[in-house]
Order: structure tokens, then sequence, then C-alpha cells
């Protein structure tokens, strides 16, 4: 059995209870195996900018999106706390004609077990008309603030941090700095899709004993309208995210109505089954989720929950009036 989360993809096939599924889950972070992945969010069609640095700008203003997602209610540890993994996201981004294309900013802040990040990333985006469609290339830098606190756990036998710490009362703290890099081509209201390789050095902490893996994502959508109803519209999308030692892949679909109101299912492999809603309201939109575990985990928790809103704040284009010569006036 694999341990699919959020963020580590390692686990054992006979856990016998969750003190032990907690302790295991630690275990598996030691040096040798502990690995960074980027977080899998059932609205990924909406959150491109999350995952893709060359979606910078795409938006016809500037997006402010936000997205809190908490996995696996229900789980806890022995002594009752909650080490189910959590998540809250905030992106912006915004076209830029001066720099022939966008700059965009993400913030992340995750949560699993004795482990806290943050993420900030920067990233700029060049785009140009390509075909029916606009193609674009980005470029970004990525912070990553690591926390571990060791102390809120009781291991079932000792374990060793680095070469000579105790884990049991330890707490570190560590920095690094990556970078990321996209490809992203849309026609609008036809179909999108979007490259990227996060986590380009591998950057590892020294203290914390986390690695950035390089990830490389691979998403998709098409947008298509039922002949004979044109106020409903099917938006199937999927997404594949892999480092060539783990992956994920998620599939969903939307039925829109009107551009405003939407409902769909998405499936992620081995891992879950999800149910989406959403509205619209001029330049504000919301959507929630549910998820329904359907792996091994599915006895030890409740499901997950997300909630995203976005907002747009339109760029007015300044329209110059064009002078012209007239001969009576020479």
């Amino acid at each position: 059995m694999i341990f699919h989360t959020n963020k580590y993809h390692y686990f054992s096939r006979n856990c016998l209870n969750r003190q032990f599924l907690i302790a295991v889950l630690f275990m598996a972070m030691v040096p040798s195996v502990i690995a960074q992945q980027s977080s899998s969010i059932t609205h990924y069609m909406f959150m491109n900018m999350a995952y893709n640095p060359a979606f910078a700008g795409s938006s016809e203003g500037i997006s402010v999106m936000g997205l809190v997602r908490q996995q696996w209610i229900g789980f806890k540890d022995d002594k009752g706390g909650n080490t189910a993994p959590q998540d809250l996201f905030l992106t912006v981004d915004s076209p830029l004609k001066f720099l022939h294309g966008g700059l965009g900013a993400t913030v992340m802040s995750d949560k699993i077990a004795q482990f806290s990040n943050t993420y900030v990333t920067l990233a700029y985006a060049y785009r140009t008309d390509l075909g029916p469609g606009i193609f674009s290339a980005g470029a970004q830098v990525n912070f990553l603030n690591s926390k571990m606190d060791a102390s809120k756990l009781s291991p079932i036998t000792p374990i060793s941090w680095g070469s000579d710490t105790q884990v049991g009362n330890d707490k570190q703290t560590d920095f690094i700095v990556d970078a990321s890099a996209g490809l992203y081509y849309k026609v609008p209201d036809k179909y999108y899709v979007g490259l990227s390789c996060l986590n380009i050095a591998q950057s590892r902490m020294k203290k914390v004993h986390v690695q950035d893996k390089r990830t490389f994502d691979l998403n998709g959508g098409y947008n298509w309208t039922i002949p004979g109803h044109p106020a409903f519209e099917l938006q199937p999308s999927a997404f594949i995210s892999t480092d060539f030692a783990a992956y994920t892949f998620s599939v969903a679909t939307l039925l829109l109505y009107n551009k405003k109101y939407w409902g769909g299912l998405e499936y992620r492999y081995q891992d879950a089954l999800s149910v989406l809603v959403g509205f619209s309201i001029k330049a504000f939109r919301v959507g929630l989720s549910y998820d329904i575990s359907i792996s091994k985990m599915s006895r030890y928790n409740n499901g997950s929950v997300e909630v995203m809103l976005s907002y747009l704040f339109k760029i007015e284009t300044e329209k110059f009036r064009k002078s012209y010569k007239n001969t009576r006036f020479l």
C-alpha cells in the first residue's frame, strides 16, 4: 500500500491503530527517505498559478485567489491532536504589457503531523500570440521555510535525527531557495494545456532534513458547449504530477450553467472521489469540494474539504485617441 497525502508518499501495510499510523508516518520522514512534493488539491483546474509559473498574467486583470484544504477530517493521534494535513494557498497574478507578459506570486502554508512549511514564490511569464491562442513561458524563484517539532510525538521506539540528535525533544527550523519553470498554451473558450518543472535544483535542508524533489506537473482542460443547449458547458480536465518515484493522477468533469454555476465529479487515483460545486457573481467566484476517501486510509478519517475564493480586478485598457491631419487646416 502506498501512503498518499498532499506531501508524502510512504507508508506501511500493516497499521493497527492511529498511534502506530502517526509513528510510521514520522519514521518515514527520516533523512534517508524524506522528500517534499507539490500539494494535490481538488480545485487544480482553477489553481494553475500554484503549479505553473507560465500561467502568470493569463487572466484579464489582477486575479487574487485563495484556497483552504483540510484533509482527512477526524484523523488524530493517540493524544487527540489533529495530525491531518492542512493547506492554505494564496495566489495573485496580473498581465503587464510593458513586460510582454505577466507577474505572479504564491504563498502556501501546509502542516502535516510535526512538520509545517511556508512557501513563497515569485514568477514571471513571457506571453505571445501563437496560432489561435496565446503561448507563455515562465520562470519563478521559490522560497521555503520548514519547521519540525518532534516534541509532540512519542515514537514507539527511539529514533535518532541526524547523527547525534534525539528526536523526542528536537525542534528545528530551516530555509532553502529553489527555482521552477513552465510552459502554458491557451485557446480562449476552447482548451488549455500546461507543463511545469518545480524545484529544479532539488535544494536540501540540513537541519530539518527535507529535500524539495524535482516534480513535473502536466495538466489540461477542454470547454465543450452542449449542442442545442448553449447555456450548458462541459469542462473535462486532467492533472498528472510525478517525481518519477511516486505520482498523482486526477481527472474531473465540471458542468457549467450560464457560466455562473457549476457542479462536477473528480477522481484521484487510489485516493479519493470528489464532489465539486460552485458559483460566480460578476468578478467573484466561490468553490467547495468534498473528498470521499477510497484508500485504506478511509477507516481513519471522514473525508477532506476544500473552500476556494477568487476575485478578478479587471484592468481597463486605456484607448488612445488617434490624431488625423485635415488638409483644410494646413
